[in-house]
């Protein structure tokens, strides 16, 4: 009963425009930005540090 209510709040809230979680650091600007750079054959590591994030969310974002 207790996992139907929580469903059910999630979904209610879903639909209201809720979403939970942690929000995203790269944004559509970001991710355009850090391709383009690594098209220029940037290293990940340098294209990282410049945009403020982790080598890790770069390389789960662009592929």
């Amino acid at each position: 009963m207790v996992v139907e209510r929580t469903r059910a709040g999630l979904d209610a809230a879903k639909a209201q425009g809720c979403t939970g979680g942690r929000p995203t650091v790269i944004t559509e600007d970001v991710l355009t930005v850090a391709k383009a750079r690594r098209g220029k054959g940037e290293s990940v590591t340098a294209i990282a540090e410049a945009l403020g994030v982790s080598r890790a969310t770069l390389y789960r974002h662009i592929g």
